[in-house]
């Protein structure tokens, strides 16, 4: 069982962006065993300071859009990733949807809801390892 685990929500410009960082926040809250990536830090880093980190817990990417940057900015730094989330895809099964990236709405708090969801699902699967 992992000690903690770790989720690197998207920082992109997108509204499912805010979805992921939103729904990052309310599973952080509700779990102490979780805790959170910032990942304008981790681009920046180009030293490597927070790679010892980063490696430390199981690292799940929660990306917002199809570009999938949280993974790609982690496997720039040559960081495996637990799992991924694909908020975009997870989203296309419903009907619900995000339309602002700097607000959220009636809507877009029903996407996070769903997103913590499966975050939740991802934290069970990764503790029966």
């Amino acid at each position: 069982m992992a000690e903690k685990i770790a989720f690197a929500p998207c920082n992109g410009m997108s509204p499912n962006g805010l979805v992921s960082r939103v729904a990052v926040g309310d599973c952080k809250k509700d779990n102490e065993n979780v805790i959170s990536i910032c990942m304008g830090s981790t681009s920046a880093d180009i030293e490597g300071k927070n790679d010892e980190m980063l490696k430390k817990y199981p690292l799940v990417a929660v990306n917002g859009c199809p570009n999938g940057c949280v993974n790609k900015i982690l496997k720039n730094k040559g960081i495996n990733v637990a799992g991924t989330i694909a908020v975009n895809e997870i989203l296309e099964c419903f009907e619900v949807s995000a339309r602002d990236p700097f607000r959220l709405d009636d809507e877009a708090e029903e996407c996070v809801k769903i997103i913590v969801e499966e975050l939740n699902k991802t934290i069970e699967n990764l503790q029966k390892l």
